[in-house]
């Protein structure tokens, strides 16, 4: 695959997705935090450290959506949203993979989630891996299994009361899961 991926959003604007750089960890770091305090899709209970942020964020690989400057200026490109893409499992089960995505929460409904996972499809099978799974998608993340099940993934079993949302609600947790074999570039 040729980085950066360039694509139109739904508002008209030109985004880009690329590997994640060095400079951009600290805003996906902040951005993670913002979602982590929210409480509704994310297991941990308090902001990372860059430290913790590096072992779960950046183990293997780690992707960004950025606003793309084609105009020649030199405007900063802001980060919209962010992704990670590593083996869920060791060893003899690493062909399966995990990944875990934000979007800015002024951006969600934008089809940015959606870009970073059609790509990350497309991504994870070029990398080798066979299948995606996602072990905890929270049963009140509407949007998230409206996306995920939108792009072939199936609901393969449920944790219940897995997870105790920032109000401390307690919901199940959903696992998600797609195999990679009959993809195409068309999805």
């Amino acid at each position: 695959m040729i980085f950066p991926l360039i694509k139109v959003l739904k508002n008209g604007i030109l985004v880009e997705l690329d590997y994640i750089h060095f400079q951009e960890q600290e805003v996906v770091r902040a951005l993670l935090n913002i979602v982590i305090i929210e409480g509704k899709t994310y297991p941990q209970k308090q902001p990372l450290s860059q430290a913790e942020f590096t072992a779960y964020w950046l183990s293997k690989d780690a992707f960004v959506v950025r606003t793309s400057v084609q105009d020649g200026t030199h405007k900063p490109k802001e980060i919209l949203g962010a992704f990670y893409l590593k083996p869920n499992f060791p060893g003899r089960c690493c062909h399966i993979c995990n990944a875990g995505f934000i979007v800015q929460p002024g951006l969600r409904g934008q089809g940015i989630g959606r870009f970073m996972g059609e790509a990350m499809l497309l991504i994870a099978a070029n990398l080798g891996y066979e299948a995606v799974m996602f072990n905890l998608v929270f049963e009140t993340n509407i949007p998230s299994i409206t996306l995920w099940q939108s792009l072939g993934f199936e609901i393969i079993g449920r944790i219940p009361g897995a997870a105790k949302l920032g109000d401390e609600q307690v919901v199940d947790a959903l696992m998600m899961y797609r195999t990679l074999d009959l993809l195409t570039d068309d999805g």
